[in-house]
């Protein structure tokens, strides 16, 4: 079922968009209502947002993990900023299944923020330093993780998960009529957020 959760796949999404005349918004926010299969959402920019639910919508809820608990080759995607000194410090880090594409993106969970989805490379952990070096296809990043930054996995959930006053982060699948779609919502749980 985890196979299902490919909450950042958004270039799997764009090449079915282009058939189905779609497009594609990242949607973060929290739930305000749920009615059948109707979700309202109030945006982070204070939208309210109306999706459609499938039936067999895919649902996954935000676990937290430690720094200690990333090991080398897994597959991680994490938000970064740059700091003055040009070294890439990460916002967040989770964890991706196989089919999201790899790479090193620009990404808007804050300002001039990017996303690198890349297998770990190797892992340093000392006193004051957390860092990890990600390598994927066409390169490689080293990323600071600072303590109190969030480390989170995906894991199966279910529409029972969707509550009034819980966060998602999803990419929605806007129809020709302005329809909003969801496939797939990861979901806050015991106060674990999807961070990206």
């Amino acid at each position: 079922m985890t196979l299902r959760i490919a909450f950042l796949a958004a270039a799997l999404a764009l090449a079915s968009a282009a058939a189905d005349a779609q497009t594609n918004m990242r949607v973060r926010g929290t739930i305000t209502a749920i009615e059948g299969n109707t979700m309202m959402v109030k945006s982070r920019d204070g939208k309210d947002l109306t999706l459609t639910l499938p039936d067999n919508v895919g649902v996954a809820t935000a676990k937290a993990i430690k720094f200690e608990d990333i090991k080398q080759g897994d597959y991680v995607g994490t938000t970064a900023t740059k700091r003055a000194d040009g070294m890439l410090e990460a916002l967040e880090v989770h964890y991706l299944p196989p089919q999201v594409p790899s790479g090193h993106i620009p990404w808007d969970l804050a300002p001039n923020t990017t996303m690198t989805n890349a297998n770990v490379e190797a892992m340093v952990q000392g006193t004051g330093k957390r860092e990890l070096t990600l390598k994927y296809k066409d390169g490689m990043q080293k990323i600071l993780v600072p303590q109190g930054v969030p480390i989170v996995r995906a894991v199966p959930g279910n529409r029972s998960d969707l509550k009034p006053g819980e966060y998602v982060f999803l990419i929605a699948q806007v129809k020709p009529d302005g329809k909003m779609v969801a496939p797939r919502i990861q979901v806050s749980k015991d106060g674990v957020k999807p961070p990206q």
